[in-house]
Parts: C-alpha cells; structure tokens; sequence
C-alpha cells in the first residue's frame, strides 16, 4: 500500500489519538480488584460479572500441541482482548512503521501502547452498540468505495494491496467499520455539543490581529550583478567593481530604479527592480539580517551571494494586520453547465455536447439558463448553474483559472475538470474588502477543531476510566 496514504492505515491512528477514532491515548492501567491481586486470576474471576456472563475462550481438549493456545490477554467490560489478537495487531502495525521508516520503540513499548488503543477501542466500540450505532454493509462499501477513489484505485485494487500489505480484506473492511462506528459516536457525545459564543469568536479574532501587529512585511526592491558560473577571480573583481560603481552613483543621488534598469541583470530591472512585498522569513537569512536594520527609502551594503552581487532597497514596511486590512478580495458571479463522465458520458461525448450547446449560445438560439437547467448534471442545474459569488479557492484550479480568464459576458470553451465538463460564464466581478462573515466562520472553525480535541481527549478518557479493565498478565501491564 502506498506509504502513509491513508489515515486509517498511518500509524498515528493505531497509536495515537485520531478525530476519526475519536479517541485519545492514555497510559492509565485499569484498577485491578483486590480479588484479582490476592487470588490466582482463574479464582479471582470466578464471580467478576463481565467475565461470568460469556464463556471465555479455550483451547479443545483434543487440540495438536503444534497449534498455538490461545488465552486472554485483558478482560474489558464483557468482552476480552486475547493474546492473538494483540499478536496480531502488533505485527500489523510493526509492519507498518517499517515500511513507513517509523522509529521503532522497545518492543514491550510498543505492545503496551497497542494494547491501551485496543482497550480503548472495545470500550467505545462498547458504547457505541448500547447506544444503538450501527454501520451495515451499503454504508462500509461506499466508504470503502471512496478510500479506493481517494487513492486512484480500483475496489480491486485496493484489496490487492491491502492483502499485499499483509492485512487480510475483511479484516481492512471491519477497520474501517469500526472507525466509522467511533467517529459517529465522537459525533453525537463530543462534537455535537459543542457551543462556540460571539465572545469567544471576538477574543479569537483580537489575539490573532495582536499576533499579526508584531509581524510585518517589506517591500523590496533589487539591484543584481550576476556573476557566471565557475568565474575567475579576475572576472568576480570586474563583477564586483560594477556593483560598486552602481553603489557609488546612489550615494550621490542616482535613481534606485533607473540604476536597476541600467545596470541589473535580475529579470524584474525592467520594473525598476521591484520584487514586492515579502515576509522576512520568505527571504534569505543574508537578505532578512541587512533589511532589518534599514528604515524605508535607505539600502543595503553590497552583498555576495554564491552567484551574484545585490543590492535592496527598502521601499516601504507595514505590519501583517495592515497587509490583511488593505486587502481587496476579487470575487465573481458565475455560472456553468456540468456535463459528468459516467459509464454511459464518455469525456469524448460530454465534450462535443458542450461544443454544440456552445454553438446554440453564439448564435442566440437559446440561454444559457435554459441549456443549463436542461442539460446540466449537478445541483446548480435548478437554479440555471448559477453558483453564486466565489472567492478565490473555492472552485478547483483547472475552473478557477478558466473563469479568471472570462470577461463578464463571456463563455467559455469547454473545460475539464474532476468533476467532467464544464461551461463557464461570468456574470460579473466585484472587489470587496474579506467578508466579516467568511472571517468570523474561519474563526469560529478553529475554535471548534480546537475545542474538538479537547472536549474528545477528556471524553475518551472518561470511557477508559469507567470501564472494568482486567489485565490477566503481568507481562502486559
């Protein structure tokens, strides 16, 4: 399978604490009962409910000594963990980490960590069956369905290496159910009851634009002297002598953009050197050092880098909170006409169908709502494939990048996409200032994944804490 490509398979989500598990990982040991303390464990157990109400697992009688006995590991609640299947579990996900180049911990290490997670696992997977949450086998195929599509696999595919992996089919199908059955348990005990206040969102946003006021941005411009590779030193002192004369000639006054035109030899001299606004960090270490020490208007001594010499000048600084503030955000009204590729739409066909529907529009014999409303594929079809306002990010690359290239009024040819083929027309464009809205959203959604996290550590930790933990081994506690 390909290397940590997919989160149920990742080590983190064996061992650690995952919103798709909705569990966390605690080191606790269950609390032992005297019983179990003082008696041998057979005895100890003999009126422990959990274990008395099913009959544990045993070796037949009759059974090869060549063939493994198996016994319990942990009794938790009433259902137990037993030694092969923590064997098992443990050789999966050692399996795993070497093929993903995971430092391996000591092995007792790790056979403790895996054990807590399936401790933890049974106990939800506990509470999930009394609470009624179920996942049939309509649902796991689609959710299976959409891991394979995810990975560009085939259901075949996927199953092949899956098994290659060492991980038997079934045993992959009834991982994911089991995930799917937790996350829907975290979703009704954790997430659900979440609340985010106005006031929390307003202290959200003012520590962020307190952390933005300390950061800042500078406009650059440059003056460069290449140097070719693998010069003499006789060329590097000529190189360098050309710099110092365009150094000399803005010491008395010269124009910072009228030496970069004359004298550079980076592919922005022709803009009067203009780089533009950059964050410190997105510049070379060299280049940070010596910009901070300017104030706007002054430039940089000579610097040497390993294939030219440059000079900066600083043009103007501003703080992020002002960058974000001055901000203008284009937005565009826009609509299109999806035609799907499906086992009866091959790309070829949904392509031509757009090329005549794009014939019918240029000559006026019918609207684009109408086609889109008779033709489309998807849910904007309704509405005339109207899509509302879209900021930048909201459709994918392929669409954005065709509809930026649109004058309001103008359609498109057809263009593909993952979703088929699309044509686009924009209706009109604005440029606003970042909505309010959209800001407090993105805020209000930190806070919930924050939130999210925490509520579900103290959560999963309470389950643990509840449930009757039997450790029938020294060995693995």
């Amino acid at each position: 399978m390909r290397n940590a490509s997919m989160h149920h398979l990742n080590i983190a989500a064996l061992l650690l604490c995952t919103a798709t598990a909705g569990c966390s990982m605690f080191g606790k040991k269950a609390p032992a009962t005297p019983a179990a303390d003082s008696k041998p464990a057979a005895a100890a157990n003999a009126n422990a409910a959990p274990a008395a109400a099913k009959p544990l697992l045993a070796a037949p009688a009759a059974a090869s000594t060549n063939v493994p006995i198996d016994s319990i590991a942990v009794i938790v609640n009433d259902d137990v963990i037993t030694r092969q299947e923590l064997a098992a579990r443990v050789k999966t996900v050692a399996g795993r980490m070497q093929s993903q180049h995971v430092p391996m911990p000591e092995a007792a290490d790790l056979q403790r960590q895996i054990l807590e997670r399936m401790i933890i696992e049974r106990a939800q997977l506990q509470e999930a069956k009394e609470m009624g949450v179920r996942v049939d086998d309509s649902m796991l195929d689609r959710a299976v369905g959409r891991i394979a599509e995810q990975q560009k696999m085939t259901i075949q595919q996927l199953r092949d290496a899956t098994e290659k992996e060492g991980t038997p089919y079934a045993a992959f199908r009834e991982e994911i159910r089991q995930e799917i059955i937790m996350q829907r348990l975290r979703e009704h005990e954790v997430d659900s009851k979440i609340q985010i206040s106005d006031a929390e969102v307003d202290s959200y946003l003012a520590a962020q634009k307190a952390a933005a006021a300390e950061q800042f941005e500078d406009n650059i411009s440059q003056i460069m002297v290449r140097v070719p590779e693998n010069a003499n030193a006789e060329v590097i002192a000529a190189r360098r002598a050309r710099a110092e004369e365009v150094m000399r000639q803005l010491r008395t006054g010269a124009d910072f953009a009228k030496m970069a035109g004359t004298y550079s030899d980076a592919a922005d001299a022709l803009k009067g050197g203009a780089i533009g606004w950059r964050n410190p960090d997105r510049l070379p270490p060299l280049f940070a050092e010596a910009l901070a020490k300017l104030k706007p208007g002054q430039v940089t001594p000579i610097m040497k880098s390993v294939g030219a010499f440059h000079i900066l000048k600083l043009v103007d600084r501003r703080s992020v909170a002002e960058a974000q503030a001055a901000a203008a955000v284009q937005q565009t009204h826009a609509r299109h006409i999806l035609i799907k590729v499906t086992p009866t739409m091959s790309a070829y066909d949904a392509k031509r169908k757009l090329i005549e529907l794009k014939e019918r529009l240029d000559n006026k014999a019918a609207t684009f709502e109408e086609l889109a409303r008779q033709y489309g594929t998807d849910s904007s079809a309704a509405k005339g494939g109207d899509l509302g306002w879209l900021y930048p990010g909201d459709t994918v690359p392929e669409f954005e990048a065709a509809m930026n290239a649109l004058q309001p009024g103008q359609v498109s040819e057809p263009i593909e996409t993952s979703f088929g083929y699309h044509l686009i027309e924009v209706l009109e464009r604005k440029s606003d200032d970042v909505s309010k809205e959209r800001e407090r959203n993105a805020a209000r959604n930190a806070i919930r994944e924050r939130k999210v996290e925490e509520e579900t550590e103290a959560w999963s930790r309470q389950i643990r804490d509840q449930a009757y933990v039997e450790y029938r081994a020294d060995d693995l506690k």
